[in-house]
């Protein structure tokens, strides 16, 4: 069974930082595509950030040049710094990952989500 499992949100004055981690575990063949998603209440969720297989980064247009999503392969790792917080990046972050299991067929999977509020 894979699971997501993300770490390091908290409480944060504006123009502060953060460093966000998603560690996925279980019986992994491949980790493809890792994203970074945001719900804030009463908003959909929307795309913060993805990053390939290969290094490949994409970021929504609201957090380019503030963050940073790379990944640690030999971890099964994804992180997300997270730089110049606004109090309007207050939300619940949460990694998706694309894996390939070492049996079976790949799948998209969800992390439990972790709280960033920006506030002073």
């Amino acid at each position: 069974q894979v699971q997501l499992v993300e770490s390091g949100g908290g409480l944060v004055q504006p123009g502060g930082s953060l460093r966000l981690s998603c560690a996925a575990s279980g019986n992994i063949f491949r980790i493809n595509t890792l994203g970074w998603y945001r719900q804030a209440p009463g908003n959909q969720r929307e795309l913060v950030a993805t990053i390939t297989n290969d290094g490949i980064t994409n970021y929504a247009d609201f957090v380019k040049g503030r963050f940073t999503i790379s990944r640690d392969n030999a971890k099964n790792t994804a992180y997300l710094q997270m730089n110049s917080l606004k109090p309007d990046d207050t939300a619940v972050y949460s990694c998706n990952a694309r894996i390939t299991p070492m049996a079976g067929d790949p799948g998209a999977y969800w992390g439990q989500g972790t709280q960033v509020t920006v506030s002073s």
